[in-house]
C-alpha cells in the first residue's frame, strides 16, 4: 500500500486559528502536527518526551528560563524532555511539531490553552 502525499501548504490554507495544532500524519507512535502561532504561549515542559519544532514560515523564538533560541524558516530545534520552555512569535509563524501520539500542547502545565489536536 502506498502512503499518501501530504501537501503542507494546502493543509496550512485550511485553518487560521492560532495555537491549535492540527494532525497531518502519523508515523509509528508519533504524530506530525502543524500549527499557526503568534504572540506568547505558556511556560510548560514535556516530562516524558522531547519535542521537535520545525519552522515552515516566519520566525520562532523558544524561551527557556535562562536563555532562548531563535529559528527561521527551514530551521528546527529539539527541546529535550523535561526542559521548561515557552514558544513566542512576533508575527504569525507556521510550524511543524513531531512528538509522540497523545502529547498535549501545554505539556505538564494544562489549563485553558490545552487543545486536543484535530486531523485536518
Amino acid at each position: 500500500m502506498m502512503a499518501e502525499i501530504i501537501n503542507i501548504k494546502d493543509k496550512l490554507s485550511k485553518f487560521s486559528d492560532l495555537w491549535a495544532p492540527k494532525l497531518i500524519a502519523q508515523m509509528n507512535d508519533y504524530h506530525i502536527k502543524i500549527a499557526k502561532i503568534q504572540g506568547d504561549f505558556i511556560w510548560h515542559s514535556h516530562p516524558e518526551t522531547d519535542e521537535l519544532f520545525f519552522v515552515l514560515n516566519g520566525k520562532l523564538r523558544i524561551d527557556f528560563r535562562d536563555e532562548h533560541v531563535e529559528l527561521e524558516s527551514g530551521e528546527m530545534y529539539i527541546v529535550p524532555k523535561g526542559i521548561e520552555h515557552k514558544p513566542f512569535a512576533q508575527h504569525e509563524c507556521s510550524i511543524m511539531l513531531i512528538e509522540p501520539a497523545g502529547t498535549l500542547n501545554t505539556g505538564d502545565a494544562g489549563g485553558e490553552r490545552t487543545v486536543e489536536a484535530d486531523w485536518i
